[in-house]
């Protein structure tokens, strides 16, 4: 299998998270919720696990965070690495 292309990136970010401006003015939140992705975010920066925070955000499948992390971390490598090129 090949790498990944930045549309395919997008699409299945768009599985986990949604841009709109009528919920939180267009704050990327996981997907059918209220519940910004920067909040998971905190709760790692903080030294808090991924069970911490879905104790607290119950309604977040366990699975959009992994592949919410998973593909932050494979569009940040593709964006360094352009930077770098």
């Amino acid at each position: 299998m090949g790498p990944v292309t930045i549309a395919e990136q997008r699409s299945a970010l768009a599985d986990v998270v949604t841009i709109d401006q009528e919920v939180l003015h267009g704050i990327p939140c996981f997907a059918n919720t209220r519940v910004p992705v920067q909040t998971l975010l905190d709760f790692l920066e903080t030294g808090e696990t991924i069970d911490d925070f879905l104790a607290v955000y119950p309604s977040i499948p366990r699975q959009h965070v992994f592949a919410f992390l998973e593909l932050s971390r494979d569009i940040a490598i593709d964006q360094l690495t352009c930077a770098s090129s």
